[in-house]
C-alpha cells in the first residue's frame, strides 16, 4: 500500500468539471490511500461521481488511469531553463543554485513523492508506468541540467563531460534525501533548507571542476 502522511482529504469532485479530470483526481486520492492493487475501478468511479461506462469511455483500465495520474503530476518536473544568463563562474553558480532549489522543491512535494512510490510499486507488473515517469520528468530535468553544463563548457567555465558533471551535481544535491522521502523516514525540507542544500551543492560542484585552461 502507498501511504502519504502529508496527504489531506480530497473534496468530492465537482460535477461541472470534465469527467476525465474527475476520474484522474479521484484515482490519485484512492491510489494514495489504498494502494494501486487494492483500488478498483468501481472505487474510482464512485469517488469521481461517474459511471463505470464513463470511466471506460475515457480509459482502457486502471493502469491507463495510473499513467494519466503520473503524467499529470510529473509535468511539474519539466523545469524550464528560465535561469540567470551564464557569463562567468559567479553566474554559473547562481544558475546551479536556482536549478537545484526548484528541482528539490518540486520533487519533495508530497504529491510528487507519491507518484514515485506508485511507479516503483508497479515497476515489475507495469514497467511502462516507470518509463512514463522517466520520460516525462526525470529525463527532462537531466536534459535541462546537461544543457547548463554544455553552455558552461563552451564558455570555458567548466572542464569535463556534461552528462557526468550533471550526474555529479544531482548526487551532491540529493545525497540520500530522496531515499528517505520515498521510505517515509525523512520530512520534506523547508524552503530555507532547500535553498541551503542547493547552495552547498553548487559550491561543492564548482570546487570539484576548475576553470578550463
Amino acid at each position: 500500500m502507498v501511504t502519504n502522511k502529508s496527504a489531506k482529504p480530497v473534496p468530492a469532485p465537482d460535477r461541472q468539471r470534465p469527467v476525465r479530470a474527475r476520474i484522474v483526481e479521484a484515482a490519485f486520492s484512492a491510489f494514495m490511500e489504498l494502494g494501486f492493487a487494492e483500488t478498483s475501478t468501481l472505487e474510482i468511479a464512485t469517488r469521481a461521481r461517474a459511471s463505470k461506462r464513463e470511466l471506460y469511455a475515457e480509459f482502457s483500465g486502471k493502469q491507463d488511469i495510473l499513467l494519466a495520474c503520473i503524467r499529470q503530476r510529473a509535468e511539474r518536473l519539466r523545469l524550464p531553463v528560465d535561469l540567470p544568463e551564464i557569463t562567468d563562474r559567479t553566474t554559473l553558480e547562481r544558475a546551479l543554485v536556482a536549478f537545484g532549489t526548484r528541482l528539490v522543491r518540486e520533487v519533495s512535494d508530497p504529491a510528487v513523492v507519491t507518484v514515485f512510490r506508485l511507479a516503483i510499486s508497479e515497476a515489475v507488473r507495469a514497467p511502462e508506468v516507470a518509463q512514463t515517469l522517466n520520460d516525462v520528468a526525470i529525463a527532462a530535468s537531466r536534459t535541462a541540467l546537461r544543457e547548463i553544463m554544455r553552455y558552461a563548457i563552451d564558455a570555458r567555465l567548466l572542464s569535463g563531460g556534461a552528462p557526468e558533471m550533471a550526474e555529479h551535481f544531482f548526487g551532491l544535491l540529493w545525497g540520500n534525501r530522496m531515499l528517505g522521502l520515498l521510505l517515509g523516514i525523512a520530512e520534506r525540507p523547508s524552503a530555507r533548507e532547500i535553498a541551503a542544500r542547493a547552495e552547498r551543492a553548487a559550491a561543492a560542484f564548482l570546487l570539484a571542476y576548475p576553470v578550463q585552461r
